[in-house]
């Protein structure tokens, strides 16, 4: 295990001042029982060695940390949903929390969900299902073993509180998750800003961002650097649109205040992995037009990055923003085919276009599962015709032919029998070990097994 980082608090987001936020209370629960907590990524940010009862005070109860905010911050945002704009949104039930530097000088932060009410939570109580907090430690540990740049379950408490749901049998038992993450600026928070016609904290939030988020000095006049935030913006979109893809994933809400002006996934609500390429798989039961379907994924990320670039033409040129839209296709066909050649473990050659091209090719055909024909073809090696009998699969190993990677078959997990998945059927089956019997031991087990990949895929 790496070695303990220091903890270094980094609050910029007050530089950018209260016109941004609201300072809100977190709720006082009646309990607090802690289900889950990440060490390895508390490492990462200096605070491995905080025992039980610090873990509690600071992500139960959210005690400041040391040298960091000293009262939560609701994020104000708007955004549209399912292609309407929506202006009354923002953070209505979490808040940033904290913000540190990582082991690679990162700013991330440290937000809830179901930390209680704030200004923006409309007729909602502020609350989080226990199943939701489960839900969302299962799609992030799985995200980042198959190389999504994803947000992190940093700790999950149960709360003691009986939450009353629509798409949940009701009662249901009440949880507390905090989350790490490479920012929680959103397209929306940009959105919020033109809409308000306000010139001057757009350029603001520009400048943070690139300076805090992308780790650059802004250089040039205020409509050079909307331009090269949008286009870091853009390569970003592009490579979170192609990691779902490769990684069999759908979000199932992908508004426009749900993709980080990172990149960075996060916020999982419906999520589901398909289990065949099956473009029109929907993960979200209101989804009935398949807006966010599978294969709709790429077209709905670049909707929404051109939502951004309408917003950024309040303070710059659509001349110069316009082709960096246009451009964005070409970017996430790049991105695809690096994501399949990786989970694929082939290293990059001159034709992988069409290599790519032949993968998904292969992929489509109606009786292949996404994950085992992920572990049978590991390292570029073709399992044979026996199995793989199909045109597709044999025009695959005519384009592999040649660029076998024998050591990327060297962990023992790819001479396990099964591949290692997540699909609706299991994360069923661990929710209900928690709600009938309490046993937590199945969900610890799986993400035993889901790092055990990654480790295997070089995560």
């Amino acid at each position: 295990m790496a070695s303990e980082q220091p903890y270094r608090a980094d609050p910029a987001i007050l530089a950018l001042g209260d016109a941004f936020y609201d300072q809100v209370e977190p709720a006082d629960f009646p309990q607090r029982i802690e289900r889950f907590f990440n060490h390895l990524h508390a490492q990462r940010v200096g605070l491995g060695r905080l025992d039980d009862g610090e873990r509690e005070r600071h992500f139960g109860c959210f005690e400041p940390l040391p040298e960091n905010l000293t009262k939560p911050l609701a994020l104000r945002y708007h955004g549209h949903q399912f292609r309407h704009y929506n202006p009354e949104l923002g953070d209505g039930r979490g808040f940033l929390f904290a913000q540190l530097r990582d082991d690679r000088d990162r700013l991330l932060d440290l937000g809830t969900k179901g930390s209680g009410q704030t200004p923006w939570s409309r007729s909602g109580d502020g609350r989080l299902t226990l199943k939701g907090g489960v839900r969302e430690i299962l799609a992030t540990e799985m995200l980042e073993a198959l190389g999504v740049n994803t947000s992190k379950t940093f700790a999950l408490y149960e709360t003691g509180e009986e939450l009353w749901r629509g798409d949940e049998p009701s009662p249901t038992r009440s949880s507390v998750m905090t989350r790490l993450s490479h920012g929680h600026i959103r397209i929306g928070s940009f959105q919020r800003l033109a809409f308000h016609q306000d010139h001057d904290n757009l350029a603001r939030l520009v400048d943070y961002c690139l300076e805090q988020l992308y780790g650059e000095t802004p250089q040039g006049d205020t409509q050079a650097r909307a331009v090269r935030l949008f286009d870091l913006a853009a390569t970003a979109t592009a490579e979170l649109a192609a990691s779902y893809m490769a990684a069999g994933f759908v979000h199932g809400v992908l508004n426009s205040d749900n993709i980080a002006i990172t990149g960075e996934s996060f916020d999982y609500g419906p999520w589901r992995f398909t289990p065949k390429w099956e473009e029109g798989f929907t993960a979200a039961y209101f989804d009935q037009m398949g807006l966010y379907s599978f294969g709709r994924q790429p077209e709905a990320i670049h909707w929404d990055l051109v939502q951004l670039g309408s917003s950024l033409t309040l303070i710059g040129k659509i001349d110069d923003l316009q082709p960096v839209a246009n451009g964005w296709t070409d970017r996430f066909d790049a991105a695809l085919i690096e994501k399949l050649l990786w989970r694929l473990g082939v290293a990059p050659d001159e034709d992988d276009r069409e290599l790519a091209q032949s993968i998904v090719t292969a992929l489509g055909t109606d009786d292949v599962l996404i994950d085992r024909f992920f572990i049978d073809w590991r390292g570029g090696i073709d399992p044979g015709g026996e199995t793989y009998a199909g045109e597709g699969f044999r025009k695959l190993a005519a384009h592999l032919k040649g660029r076998a990677n024998e050591n990327a078959r060297s962990h023992p997990y790819w001479s396990d029998p099964a591949p290692c998945s997540m699909h609706i059927e299991e994360v069923e089956t661990i929710w209900d070990a928690i709600a009938e019997n309490d046993d937590w031991q199945p969900l610890y087990e799986k993400i035993d097994a889901i790092r055990r990949m990654g480790e295997a895929m070089g995560a």
